[in-house]
């Protein structure tokens, strides 16, 4: 096989995240803390897992990170935009997911991580105000402002390449209108003010635009529409969707293959969750829990294939609940009542109450994307990058065929892509491998 051509990752790699919160500035924080030793970049697939090349008898195992030409640590870069905090410290102390003695020995660096003003309109995220924001009402001159901001970025830190990872809260939702049917009519929309263009989709345009890859790590409509396929596809630049795989959606992927492969029937899944932060404060809003549901929502089905499956998954009973608890913080609780049957039809129930961490738990995803997507960038591979469905709740499709959502089959999409561009052979997992 014939390994791709991969252009080096010399020089700076620019990481901008729209939205400097509670995930936003965990993961810069767990990057510097790696970077000086303090912590091992736990969570992270590029940092810590390894990949096997060949036959097993071959004995070849090498990290990822020095199987593939990915960007080091050491040569990211910060920056990002917020409608709140000054800089990453403070979005760090805000958010309180890391306790003060983390912060201490990396306060510097993070305090130097100024955010700049944000495109923001409280339409889309009712329950926050945005204090640090642009002064534009046009939203083509959010959009070219954006622009500016990005090529001001790449010049006053000497970045060589930039990736974006939206980072920012979950907007009320939408569905595609006229306005997403082309780039041209986007931009006219942009010029007319357009009411259903979000802010979002003003970030990933200016992105874009920008040649900068864009992966959206929230359930917003933003590169799942027909004008930001086609502005990527015709710029030649990755993009990925959508909305980090975490808490509850990361547990259900890993539990109903499971259910799958033994042919045990399902009849109910029942989740709530509870959590305090800034995304639980903006999801209480009705209009932005939905866009959140929607996305939960379409992972139990696709993984258990009803149609294929009738009596097993044909009858499922899937209710998601997301409450706002401002004791809860950042840890959040996902709990999940699952209904299940086998032999006989005779029923069964699997209980699941997971305690995490939400922002630990995504900030090495924004790593792992960003890495990936200028990957991708280098190695030519323009459009929506279905390879990295691993790491979302609702994956966007690169065909008309629907996105995989069973995670461990993702994660051989995932190794088996670095392979082939590599030039190494998939790995089947048949007797002879």
């Amino acid at each position: 096989m014939t390994a791709r051509n991969i252009a080096p990752a010399t020089g700076k790699l620019g990481v901008l995240t729209p939205g400097m919160g509670a995930v936003s500035s965990t993961f810069m924080a767990g990057v510097l803390a790696a970077r000086k030793g303090l912590n091992a970049p736990i969570g992270s697939i590029t940092q810590m897992a390894n990949i096997r090349l060949g036959t097993r008898d071959e004995n070849r195992n090498p990290k990822i990170r020095e199987f593939v030409p990915l960007a080091e640590l050491d040569d990211l870069v910060f920056g990002g935009w917020d409608p709140i905090s000054p800089n990453a410290l403070e979005a760090a102390r805000t958010a309180g997911v890391l306790e003060g003695a983390d912060l201490s020995e990396i306060s510097g660096e993070l305090e130097g991580i100024t955010a700049m003003d944000a495109v923001f309109d409280q339409r889309w995220v009712t329950r926050l105000d945005g204090v640090r924001v642009k002064k534009i009402d046009s939203k083509w001159d959010q959009a070219q402002a954006l622009i500016a901001d990005i090529e001001n970025f790449r010049v006053e830190n000497g970045c060589d390449r930039l990736v974006m990872v939206w980072c920012g809260s979950t907007e009320a939702y939408q569905e595609p209108s006229e306005v997403h049917e082309s780039v041209a009519a986007f931009e006219a929309g942009l010029k007319a003010n357009d009411d259903n263009i979000s802010p979002s989709q003003i970030y990933c345009y200016a992105a874009l635009q920008s040649d900068v890859p864009y992966a959206n790590g929230a359930p917003n409509l933003t590169v799942d529409t027909k004008c930001m396929i086609e502005l990527a596809e015709t710029r030649g630049v990755p993009i990925i969707g959508k909305d980090f795989k975490t808490g509850q959606t990361l547990m259900k992927t890993m539990l109903a293959p499971g259910f799958k492969a033994r042919m045990l029937g399902v009849r109910g899944w029942f989740s709530t969750n509870i959590l305090g932060n800034r995304d639980g404060e903006v999801l209480d809003a009705p209009e932005n829990f939905k866009t959140k549901e929607v996305s939960k929502l379409g992972v139990i089905g696709s993984i258990l294939q009803p149609d294929l499956y009738p009596d097993l998954y044909g009858n499922i009973d899937h209710v998601v609940r997301i409450n706002y608890y401002p004791p809860r913080g950042d840890n959040k609780e996902g709990w999940d009542n699952i209904d299940i049957f086998g032999w006989l039809g005779y029923p069964m129930q699997i209980k699941v109450d997971f305690l995490c961490r939400d922002s630990i738990l995504a900030a090495p995803i924004v790593l792992d994307l960003a890495l990936f997507m200028d990957l991708a960038h280098r190695a030519g591979s323009a459009g929506v990058q279905e390879w990295l469905s691993f790491y979302l709740k609702a994956p966007q499709a690169a065909t008309e065929v629907p996105a995989e959502h069973d995670l461990f089959i993702q994660q051989t999409k995932l190794k088996n892509t670095l392979r082939e561009w590599m030039g190494e052979e998939p790995v089947t997992h048949s007797e002879a491998g």
